[in-house]
């Protein structure tokens, strides 16, 4: 039977995590898996504590969304400690292209008996220095707004997203970007560039339809200038990943993107944003073992 060490961070949306963690943690604990609960203190400490748990060869399960889920399999990415997800955040994307139900008795029986899986992770390299994450790096006013998102306190859930991107989208101005893809460079002018190694981002839009989490690569999606009523429509689009038969939108695989742009542009990764371009995302092909 599986031994779990539950992650949260109550200081960043851990009330949701842990009404949704005790209402999983009461089968699983019926179905005799011992299950006990670290309560972090920041992003690092998770990291921390999950190498811990790692170490004494638990199942670590990353309670929230995508911030930690990210933040805890990129510290895991390269051992063989096993990742189970708890979603109970804004965005959940990562749990969402893991195809992970919501249900509290199905995630459980996923997490009980689920068969370990191999997911590939990114490496990313910037002026911060290096870090691992899960889902996708993105550049531009997509990043922006979810500076926004993440800053609002009017705002919850999905909701927030949306309004963050539509005040970021309000305020841009198209960068002149240099993306260099598995060593060829491609010039773009227009408002993102995105490495995806999920479909999902921004609470559950498709930004990257054929984007799979176990192929060895990256989608990366370039969306050029185009007038803001068009964009605000390509962001609906964005729903159902029809965005990508539009001809403002460029998409090509590679293992290793560097972004680069002629101004300050903010780039996130898995729901977080403190940096500007330029960065540089390579894939791991299957770093991380996973449950789902």
């Amino acid at each position: 039977m599986r031994q779990f060490t539950a992650i949260v961070n109550p200081t960043a949306g851990g009330s949701a995590g842990v009404a949704v963690l005790l209402r999983v943690a009461r089968l699983l604990r019926q179905a005799g898996a011992g299950l006990e609960t670290e309560y972090s203190r920041s992003l690092e400490h998770a990291r921390d504590l999950a190498r811990e748990a790692g170490q004494r060869g638990r199942v670590v399960l990353a309670v929230g969304g995508d911030g930690i889920a990210g933040g805890i399999g990129g510290a895991l990415s390269g051992t063989d400690t096993l990742l189970g997800l708890v979603p109970a955040g804004r965005g959940n994307d990562f749990a969402r292209a893991l195809g992970l139900p919501t249900e509290p008795e199905a995630l459980a029986r996923v997490l009980l008996d689920g068969a370990p899986r191999a997911v590939d992770t990114i490496e990313v390299e910037s002026v911060h220095g290096r870090a691992v994450v899960l889902g996708s790096v993105y550049a531009g006013v997509d990043a922006l707004a979810n500076r926004h998102a993440n800053r609002s306190a009017l705002f919850k859930g999905a909701a927030s997203y949306y309004a963050g991107g539509l005040r970021a989208v309000a305020s841009w101005r198209p960068a002149a970007y240099r993306v260099t893809v598995d060593g060829e460079q491609l010039a773009h002018r227009g408002y993102t560039v995105v490495a995806a190694n999920s479909a999902y981002y921004g609470s559950g839009r498709i930004i990257a339809p054929g984007a799979r989490v176990d192929d060895g690569l990256l989608e990366v999606v370039m969306i050029r200038e185009a007038p803001r009523r068009l964009f605000f429509a390509l962001m609906q689009e964005l729903k159902s990943g029809d965005h990508v038969h539009r001809p403002e939108v460029r998409i090509v695989q590679g293992r290793e993107v560097r972004i680069e742009a002629d101004r300050e542009v903010p780039w996130g990764a898995d729901g977080e944003v403190d940096a500007v371009l330029p960065v540089t995302a390579r894939v791991l092909p299957g770093a991380l073992t996973v449950l789902g």
